[in-house]
């Protein structure tokens, strides 16, 4: 089962005097899936979700970085204009890493991640979870999500539209259950966006 989604932006290197030390990243979106109730008030869990999903988009953004820095063609750091075709995945950079219990949740996890452009994808992963399934499960998510993004300026300012995504991880990732989804059922979630983001 997936714990949980981050779409994240990647910080570029900073124009300082340590060039090498990545921008912090930026949580575009999350949602969480079937996580108990934890103990405290309402804010507190809030907050403690939230501390957990940026820990994980940190962790992202480093192995994302740590790659570009070892890759021969670096990528760039801000976002270009998306384009309208499909956006190809088959070179996509992406991984897996392990979380140990209590950094940052309660029990282990496994971390699944894919990087386009300037942006990431992770889905926060039960360890025993099939891990070809949460790779074929991130590309199949990716494209979709970042078909939802706005460019808001010249750099990685993007605006993400939550409605869509909701309605893309309720057809695409029900209750957190990755599924083996067939081309047609894909086309069939596509129409339908389609049809209600015209509305």
């Amino acid at each position: 089962m997936v714990r949980a989604l981050v779409l994240l932006a990647l910080g570029g290197a900073e124009e300082t005097p340590a060039p090498s030390s990545p921008a912090p990243c930026r949580v575009l979106y999350a949602r969480t899936f079937g996580t108990p109730p934890e103990p405290g008030t309402p804010p507190r869990q809030r907050l403690r979700r939230k501390e957990q999903l940026l820990a994980v988009a940190r962790q992202v953004a480093s192995h994302c970085h740590l790659l570009q820095s070892s890759s021969p063609r670096p990528l760039s750091p801000q976002l270009p204009q998306l384009p309208d075709d499909p956006i190809p995945l088959q070179d996509a950079p992406g991984g897996l890493f392990h979380l140990p219990p209590g950094d940052p949740f309660p029990e282990g996890v496994t971390v699944a991640w894919l990087s386009v452009v300037a942006v990431a994808l992770a889905l926060v992963c039960d360890p025993r979870e099939n891990l070809l399934l949460a790779e074929v499960t991130l590309r199949r998510l990716t494209p979709r999500l970042l078909r939802s993004l706005h460019l808001l300026g010249p750099g990685a300012d993007v605006l993400l539209r939550p409605e869509v995504a909701d309605v893309l991880l309720d057809r695409l990732l029900p209750h957190g259950e990755m599924l083996f989804l067939n081309q047609r059922f894909l086309q069939a979630v596509d129409r339908e966006l389609g049809i209600k983001m015209s509305r």
